[in-house]
Formats: C-alpha cells, sequence, structure tokens
C-alpha cells in the first residue's frame, strides 16, 4: 500500500497528514514538544507559532485493524506498555526519542511505561523485549537496533497478543502480522537532501567522504543510496572518493574521518550520516589543521543542538532534520488502533533542514 506521509515542520508551524488517525498531531520542533491536537484544534507550539492539523482515512481494504491483526482492544490508559529503545540516550537523538516517549505516557496516562536500552546490541533487544513481555506490557512501541533479527521477539510479542509499532528504523518483518506498523522518516529522501545541501555548499567540484551508518538497517542504506544516486544524477563535479562506517557514534566518526582525512589529504567533504559521525567529523579536521566548514565542507542528517550550533559557528554547512519526537504520534497511532481505526503500514514524516541562512534563528528547534 502506499506510505502515509505526515507532514512535521520543525522550522515552521507544523502540519502533519496522519491516514487513519483520529487526531493529527503536531510534532513541534521545539525540545519539549509532546502537544495532542484534536482534527479541528489550533493550538500554541512551542516556538510560538500556530499549529494546524488536517486527518483522513485509509483507502478501504488498507491498512491494519484489530480485526486482521487479531488482538482485542485495550485502554491505554491504566496500561502497561513497554518501550525497547535502541541505541544510548547518550546521544542527543536517542535522548529526545525516549523523553519524548515517556512525556507523551504520562501525559495521556498510561499506567506504568517500562523502558529499556539494548545499547546496540540486537541480543540484548531481544532479551529486553522478552522481560518486557514477561513484566506485563500491554503494547510495545520498539526502536529497533537492526532492520533484521528480531524475528523472535517479535514472534514472542504475537504470541502473547501484544502489538508492537516500530519507530525510527523499519524491519523487514511482516506489517500486521509480525509487527503493526511503521513510523519514521524517508530516509531516502533524506540523502538526496544531503546530496543538495552538498552541492550547495560546495559549489563546484570537489572530492566527498562518507561516513556510514550502522550496518544491517535500512537508515544507513537508505540514507547511502539516496546521497549517491542524486550525486550520480545531478551532481557529476561531486566526486565520492571514500565510504566507511561510523557506526553512528562520535568517536568512531572522528576516528574514520582521521584515517580518511591522512589517506586522502585532498578529501573537502564530508557526509555524515547523523550528527554525531558529523560533529566527530569536525574534530578530525581540526586535527588535520584544517577548518570545517571551509576548508572541509560539513553535512550531516538529525538536527541536534550542537550540530546546528556549529552551523552557526560557520563550522558545519548543512543539517538535513530527522525527527527524534515520536511520542505523540506514536500513542495516537496505538490509540486509533485500539479504537478499530485502520492504521497505515508506513507512517512517514517529511523534515525539514537547518541551513547558514536559517540556523541561527532556529536553533531553539534543534535537539
Amino acid at each position: 500500500m502506499t506510505p502515509i506521509t505526515a507532514r512535521r515542520r520543525a522550522l515552521r508551524p507544523s502540519r502533519l497528514l496522519v491516514a487513519g488517525a483520529a487526531a493529527a498531531l503536531a510534532l513541534t520542533g521545539c525540545a519539549n514538544s509532546g502537544e495532542t491536537d484534536a482534527p479541528a484544534a489550533a493550538a500554541s507550539s512551542g516556538d510560538g507559532g500556530a499549529q494546524t492539523t488536517k486527518s483522513a482515512s485509509a483507502p478501504a481494504g488498507e491498512g491494519c485493524t484489530l480485526e486482521k491483526y487479531g488482538l482485542e482492544a485495550i485502554d491505554l490508559k491504566g496500561a502497561k506498555v513497554g518501550f525497547s529503545q535502541s541505541e544510548p540516550d547518550t546521544a542527543a537523538f536517542r535522548a529526545a526519542e525516549t523523553q519524548s516517549i515517556k512525556d507523551e505516557a504520562a501525559k495521556i496516562g498510561v499506567g506504568e511505561l517500562l523502558v529499556t536500552n539494548a545499547n546496540a546490541q540486537l541480543t540484548k533487544q531481544i532479551s529486553d523485549i522478552q522481560d518486557l513481555l514477561n513484566q506485563g506490557a500491554q503494547a510495545l512501541i520498539v526502536a529497533p537496533v537492526n532492520s533484521d533479527g528480531l524475528d523472535p521477539a517479535l514472534a514472542a510479542a504475537k504470541a502473547k497478543g501484544v502489538p508492537v509499532l516500530t519507530i525510527d528504523r523499519k524491519v523487514t518483518n511482516t506489517a500486521c502480522s509480525d509487527y503493526l506498523a511503521f513510523i519514521g522518516s524517508d530516509f531516502e529522501e533524506q540523502g538526496k537532501r544531503a546530496a543538495d545541501a552538498m552541492a550547495t555548499a560546495t559549489g563546484g567540484p570537489a572530492k566527498v567522504a562518507i561516513l556510514l551508518g550502522s550496518s544491517g538497517n535500512n537508515v544507513t542504506d537508505l540514507r547511502t543510496s539516496g546521497f549517491v544516486d542524486q550525486v550520480e544524477a545531478e551532481y557529476p563535479e561531486l566526486e565520492i572518493v571514500a565510504q566507511q562506517t561510523g557506526d553512528f557514534e562520535r568517536a568512531k566518526g572522528q576516528s574514520v574521518a582521521e584515517q580518511l582525512l591522512q589517506s586522502n589529504p585532498d578529501i573537502n567533504a564530508i557526509y555524515a550520516e547523523n550528527d554525531e559521525m558529523g560533529l566527530g567529523a569536525v574534530q578530525a579536521v581540526l586535527s588535520a589543521g584544517k577548518q570545517p566548514g571551509t576548508d572541509v565542507k560539513i553535512v550531516s542528517i538529525d538536527g541536534t543542538r550542537n550540530a546546528v550550533q556549529a552551523l552557526v559557528d560557520g563550522q558545519y554547512n548543512g543539517v538535513i532534520e530527522s525527527n527524534p519526537r515520536f511520542g505523540p504520534l506514536a500513542f495516537s497511532t496505538l490509540q486509533d488502533f485500539m479504537d478499530g481505526k485502520e492504521i497505515p503500514e508506513d507512517i512517514i514524516i517529511e523534515d525539514d533542514e537547518y541551513t547558514p541562512d536559517n540556523a541561527e534563528a532556529e536553533l531553539a528547534n534543534a535537539f
């Protein structure tokens, strides 16, 4: 089925289109987001702008329902809900993601939110999910470590009649059977937009290194293919001379960037597939005796406060936003599901970006 697109404006008032939702939620760009609006309501967003929302229904026969999933409805208010986080909350994206889930759970009156962190280990996430089920979780929100490999955990949830909503990374299992649905960004589009930003930053020929995310998930695959395909199609003056994984980690991103700059000193542009690696690249460029943002252009994806500040400071050249504040939309989706609504397989968020022109004014929207 066709993915449903949810429009999220971090830099301007929010607008989302969520199919099958009784209430479309504005995921604001402010640090304390988590506001829920009824379909016809307008409220003040954290940055003072008015939010507008709009809802629509999925085409007849499409989407997942309680009946199709083979489950019975539960009342989320007072229920036990489990959240399985994939990576340490030391990363700003994960910290904002976890906090958003916690804030919305408290807001809607979830009885108990059980939270685990897999620390980037697939085997631990499988164990974590099984522990959440053993503690009586009646619904699960999962940020997968990898796109593959969660089969034992998903099977355990299915056996206990517990719906699993995935966020941020899409799993390769079957929607409305192994899991309910996926909420996340268009990662391939993010890669394409990063290529556009890089072309703008370089303004001509450049030798580009790519700091890849961790292997085994669709985020890395799509952010890479989107960037590479866009460069090949639109920017032949950009030459991709190196690709190496930094595992979405700042320290490893710095180490890998240092190695790449040493082995290929002609590199004058770095595309990092998340801000953590991009910030590591800033330090690597400085260590090489060059100026990040000037001698070596840097573009990354996320929208963390530190990366946007680096953009303000001239050490960065572009940040493609990736929204981590899934709490309102995740719980809205679960509520719609429990209310008998049809839930689309994919709920895709469209993100904005930070540029040298808007970064200072929009810094407060970063997470």
